[in-house]
């Protein structure tokens, strides 16, 4: 009975191992952003500009308290339509002056990131007029 059920085992194995191998290969990852705080521009054969997805410089500062706790966050701002580079420069450099008032407390924790996000979004469409629809976060990262 051992054997059977050993057999069995090696078989299914080596049909389950076929089907797997055969039902696709690796997925290709893309390549990093080269477009690192440069708007989008929209392709010219389209006649109407939509929302522009703009990537920022990353921000890498201390935060207020614990002085010596060091964050590094990565963001794209989504904007209604395409938007000079100099308001992505003035968004950058607003966000960045806002992580540093920051406390530890204010972004542990999933309810921390919602109103770290949020608070982010506020800024970058009151600097914007209105124009920052979304700030996605790429990559935060405190240490």
């Amino acid at each position: 009975m051992l054997l059977v059920v050993t057999a069995a085992a090696i078989g299914m194995g080596w049909m389950s191992g076929g089907y797997l191998k055969g039902a696709g290969g690796p997925v290709p990852v893309p390549a990093a952003p080269e477009n690192e705080g440069k708007v989008a521009q929209p392709d010219a054969s389209e006649p109407s500009a939509g929302p522009t997805l703009v990537v920022l410089a990353p921000i890498t500062t201390n935060i207020a308290s614990p002085a010596d706790t060091w964050i590094r966050m990565e963001v794209s701002v989504v904007y209604d339509a395409p938007q000079p580079p100099a308001m992505a420069n003035d968004i950058h450099q607003d966000l960045l002056a806002f992580v540093r008032t920051l406390k530890m407390h204010q972004i542990e924790g999933a309810s921390g990131y919602q109103h770290l996000k949020a608070d982010l979004e506020e800024r970058a469409s009151i600097r914007s007029q209105g124009h920052a629809k979304q700030v996605l976060i790429r990559t935060l990262l405190v240490e």
